[in-house]
């Protein structure tokens, strides 16, 4: 029988700081990529920059959600209170949701919208939708309300993990700190 970790396993945590890293950095870069004013050439490198890290985000969420089908997290410490327990699976799941969401919403809303995604253009994966002026509104209105979703659990995400590594000290976030094994 195998003992139970009490943390996560190296490919868990490198898949969770990949995906969280290139978030944090998606989410200010979506929001500048929209802000008139900006010169056409760096609001262009914006666009580039955030349709093209989707992609990867796309796919180390995929195998992020292989993995973690494969390998299930450690369970939480008894001490942590049930009401506790019950919000980390919310925003979990929500984050989960979110970060599926964006990436499917992102490439409907550009694809359908007509423009290209260079990194699958490049590979030869060419649209999968007709162009669609409704159907890359309503992913755009989605991709929208999915990035203020996503920023809240993040920052709800962020301010649990420090909360328990600097108030509580209870080696929450230890579990998923990438300097293990």
């Amino acid at each position: 029988m195998k003992p139970q970790l009490d943390h996560y396993k190296a490919p868990a945590r490198w898949l969770h700081w990949s995906v969280a890293l290139l978030v944090l950095g998606m989410l200010p870069v979506g929001y500048l990529m929209v802000q008139e004013g900006l010169s056409r050439p760096v609001q262009n490198a914006l666009f580039l920059f955030h349709k093209n890290t989707g992609v990867i985000v796309a796919l180390l969420v995929a195998a992020r959600l292989f993995y973690r089908w494969r390998n299930p997290p450690p369970p939480l410490p008894r001490s942590l209170p049930l009401w506790q327990k019950r919000i980390s699976a919310w925003t979990h799941g929500l984050l989960y949701v979110l970060i599926v969401l964006m990436p499917v919403s992102g490439y409907v809303r550009v694809r359908a919208g007509g423009f290209p995604i260079e990194m699958l253009d490049a590979m030869g994966i060419g649209t999968l939708l007709p162009k669609s002026d409704a159907l890359a509104n309503s992913a755009k209105s989605l991709h929208y309300a999915g990035a203020w979703a996503l920023a809240v659990l993040v920052a709800l995400h962020v301010g649990a993990a420090l909360h328990h590594a600097l108030i509580k000290r209870d080696g929450i976030l230890q579990r998923m700190w990438p300097a293990r094994d």
